[in-house]
């Protein structure tokens, strides 16, 4: 097959995408959500083992860092400061090559340093040092997969799995919505007013017809709130920037929620040391958290694939991923009769990635457009978008593709 054609035995494009629902449920996990930890953890040592390798050797070598589990630790917040009683736990599993040769990598040493490197960067409240214990279980991979890493199908990298990748476009108001209060309330680097807000966020929106509810989580750093009166008075700035984003999106009566399990009669409220659940409320695990868009959408096309830590070179489960939603989103950007997209690709194992075992389109076009008036456009597109996935790499490496 020619490198930039997709072989129309395995390409579909059929009916439009499922009309939207009158019911919508959109989540955000924020950053300093446990699950969203692992998954920025395993991702973040995937990406310094490429470095790493590419380093030393020139080119990158096998490993899938995508299994890893946090502990919550336990604490005593309370206003004006309280303390960590004992740490989190964080275990990094995997299978990464640890010698080539007689020279060996220090593997241990990059998931720690790596880890504490990320956990300092985004989690302002939380000491990387003394709150974390980094628990690196990494091994070599099976022979097979090993071997089937170095071989080539030409060009192109061979698929470590039989996987599918799926995406969509575009983004629903809603869903546009829920990730701007999120990043809003995440903003990096964080303002100084903001310190009081923990990077733990969640944020979750319903739709019923008109009907919009917004509910969000934000875990408060005591350190930066001495009484109730002031973490009311948080609570209320949090609640008026949601407010402004959604208003901004169309919503401009949703209701809105913020740390809804709050009982203020008995001051039992959500007070955190470190700005995160992971200190004593909520454990963590890569894949349990945001798609490679951002969301958690369980209306719209999901792969359940934990994307982060898969090596960005031969993983179809986390290439088909973000190579799916890119399609979506240039059809509709590039063919302006298209209003929906929805792309689903699924690779085999063994078989060169640039040439997936099935791709399916669904497209939504104005009145009067046929699929057989945008099919030539909307194959020429995602026959690209797949055909480079090789050069793909530099992106992930120079974190340039986010996949939480």
């Amino acid at each position: 097959m020619v490198s930039n054609e997709i072989d129309m035995r395995r390409f579909t494009i059929s009916s439009k995408p499922a009309t939207q629902s009158d019911i919508e449920v959109v989540e955000r996990k924020g950053i300093g959500h446990p699950d969203t930890i692992c998954d920025a953890l395993a991702e973040a040592l995937s990406l310094a083992l490429c470095r790493e390798y590419l380093a030393r050797f020139g080119e990158i070598a096998h490993h899938n860092v995508d299994k890893a589990l946090l502990c919550a630790g336990m604490s005593a917040p309370q206003f004006g400061g309280g303390g960590v009683l004992a740490p989190i736990d964080i275990y990094l599993a995997g299978r990464a090559i640890a010698q080539v040769g007689a020279e060996r990598i220090p593997l241990e040493d990059i998931a720690i340093d790596t880890s504490r490197a990320w956990l300092a960067t985004h989690l302002h409240a939380l000491d990387a040092d003394a709150h974390v214990r980094i628990h690196p279980v990494l091994r070599a991979g099976s022979g097979e997969l090993k071997n089937l890493f170095q071989r080539r199908g030409g060009a192109a990298p061979l698929a470590n799995d039989t996987s599918f990748g799926v995406g969509y476009a575009p983004l629903s108001a809603l869903e546009q919505c829920v990730l701007a209060i999120e990043r809003s309330l995440n903003e990096e680097p964080r303002p100084a007013d903001r310190l009081a807000w923990g990077e733990d966020v969640k944020v979750m929106g319903v739709r019923v017809g008109a009907d919009v509810e917004i509910t969000i989580a934000c875990a408060m750093v005591d350190a930066h709130i001495e009484t109730l009166v002031r973490y009311l008075e948080e609570k209320e700035r949090i609640a008026a920037l949601a407010i402004r984003e959604a208003e901004g999106h169309g919503f401009g009566d949703c209701r809105i929620s913020v740390n809804a399990a709050d009982h203020i009669e008995t001051g039992d409220v959500y007070l955190t040391v470190t700005g995160t659940s992971a200190e004593a409320g909520d454990d963590g695990q890569v894949g349990r958290g945001n798609r490679v868009n951002g969301l958690i959408t369980p209306a719209r096309p999901m792969s359940l694939e934990a994307a982060a830590g898969k090596n960005p070179v031969t993983h179809v489960g986390k290439l088909y991923n973000v190579a799916a939603n890119a399609i979506a989103h240039e059809i509709v950007e590039a063919i302006s009769p298209v209003r929906r997209a929805q792309c689903l690709l699924v690779g085999r194992i063994g078989a060169p990635i640039t040439e997936p075992a099935f791709v399916e389109l669904k497209l939504e076009t104005e009145p009067g457009v046929s699929n057989d008036d945008v099919a030539p456009a909307a194959q020429t597109i995602a026959a690209n978008v797949v055909a480079n996935l090789p050069k793909q790499v530099s992106a992930f490496i120079a974190g340039d593709l986010s996949v939480y």
